[in-house]
């Protein structure tokens, strides 16, 4: 079981992962099959993107790839079995951070360690945004505008995400953390009950990433206030940051491979470089845009730096707001 004491040592071994005793020579040859490991369900985003990269890997990486649905846990059981699989290349993981950067400090005790992994590409990026409905006056056009709305209508100041300890749940208490407003967090069983409830006008405000907005936009039943990131997405260009109205909230989701740890360095790296021809695929792109993510990959040691600093942020957040998952 990993503490939340044994994470910051936890961390400093994810550099020298990937350089176990193995035997090479079991992954110099192309798998028959290799299985891509999902901690959710099929349909939602992250299945979307593994099916996706399992296609582009079929035939090249392995000569099958199957996607392999085990939701539950937020992604721990996913992870999980990564951590039990045998470390030869054939089984993957595709993941978003939170397992390595946010649970740690949200819950107690996990069944898994960071150093039972290792990371291997980022796949893609995507931004969170705030949305509010017709719950809130429609003079309401800015995220300045609906702070003080929440301020003067305290009662009324709530919000929902696609579930709790979320990082759309955590966002959205960050925000209201540094706006100094007591924002009520609503969980959802996923994104689209959420959306029908701000849609419906028996919810004011919706934190997620900005991809599941967009099918609605054209609606005119929600209204993006603020996106997360350094700069603006370039599907919704006109919509601001957090950060240009007035609130450091520039952390963005990504999705990532992982494989079980002591997997030799050199299976690591045809891994990477699989997923790196995968990822700069122009149809791979043009599909991950349709959900408002941008394909990106990364070397190993750059998601080791990311996870790194990632951890860190949250670490402090999670702490500024005083959330737990254990019950």
């Amino acid at each position: 079981m990993t503490t939340r004491r044994q994470f910051a040592v936890q961390l400093t071994s994810l550099a020298a992962l990937g350089t176990g005793t193995f035997s090479a020579a079991q992954a110099q040859q192309q798998s028959d099959l290799a299985r891509l490991l999902v901690g959710f369900p099929p349909g939602g985003s992250t299945d979307n993107v593994a099916r996706r990269l399992a296609e582009k890997l079929r035939g090249t990486y392995a000569a099958n790839v199957l996607v392999d649905n085990k939701p539950g846990a937020g992604t721990q059981i996913a992870v999980s079995a990564l951590k039990d699989a045998a470390p030869d290349g054939t089984t993957l993981l595709l993941s978003p951070p939170s397992p390595f950067t946010v649970y740690p400090y949200t819950y107690r005790k996990l069944p898994y360690a960071l150093e039972d992994v290792a990371p291997v590409s980022m796949a893609c990026t995507f931004p969170f945004a705030l949305a509010v409905g017709p719950a809130v006056p429609d003079s309401v056009r800015t995220l300045q505008d609906f702070v003080a709305w929440a301020k003067a209508n305290p009662g009324k100041a709530s919000f929902g995400s696609p579930a709790s300890g979320s990082t759309p749940h955590l966002v959205g208490s960050v925000l209201g953390k540094m706006a100094g407003i007591d924002f009520t967090h609503v969980a959802y069983r996923g994104d689209a009950p959420g959306l029908q409830d701000l849609m419906g006008g028996q919810l004011p405000a919706y934190s997620t990433v900005l991809g599941s907005y967009l099918p609605h936009l054209k609606s005119g039943r929600l209204r993006l206030l603020a996106v997360s990131g350094t700069e603006r997405s370039t599907f919704a260009p006109d919509l601001p940051t957090y950060r240009e109205q007035g609130f450091a909230l520039d952390m963005t989701e990504w999705f990532g491979v992982f494989v079980p740890a002591r997997t030799p360095a050199a299976t690591v790296q045809r891994v990477a470089e699989a997923v790196r021809a995968a990822v700069a695929q122009p149809d791979f792109a043009r599909g991950l845009a349709e959900f408002g993510m941008t394909a990106r990959s990364s070397t190993s040691q750059e998601l080791v730096t990311r996870l790194r600093a990632e951890a860190e942020q949250w670490r402090a957040h999670v702490k500024n707001i005083g959330f737990t998952a254990d019950t």
